[in-house]
């Protein structure tokens, strides 16, 4: 049986009056599984090309922090012990900050773990060529 699930793609964006990104994480909520996860993969060498004085820890740290809301890390605060669905809304509303998320967007999943994977192999990891 296959469930409706929602996701959005975590944007890096190192100079944000120039408006460029990078890809970096993905967020899956999955309501009817009970399941909220990210995948993280940021790649300093595509950051540098976008903004060579960009921090790269600084943004692991921050993607970091997003996906510690998703497991509800106990260093997550508040936001961390919110409902699942409470905590993806937070994660995904817009914001101007180096780290942003895209556009949510839903499908269908037997699997909403699989699916995270799936996510991050396609929108975010680089294309083998």
């Amino acid at each position: 049986m296959r469930d409706t699930f929602e996701y959005a793609v975590l944007r890096v964006v190192p100079r944000i009056e120039r408006g460029e990104s990078l890809n970096a994480g993905v967020l899956v909520y999955c309501r009817q599984r009970d399941y909220l996860g990210s995948r993280l993969h940021l790649d300093p060498e595509r950051l540098r090309v976008l903004d060579p004085t960009a921090d790269a820890a600084a943004i692991g740290r921050a993607l970091q922090a997003a996906a510690d809301v998703c497991s509800a890390d106990p260093g997550a605060g508040a936001a961390g012990r919110e409902a699942l669905g409470s905590r993806f809304r937070w994660l995904t509303a817009p914001r101007s900050t180096v780290i942003q998320p895209g556009p949510v967007h839903t499908g269908l999943t037997e699997d909403p773990e699989a699916e995270a994977d799936r996510l991050l192999r396609l929108l975010v990891l680089p294309v083998e060529g």
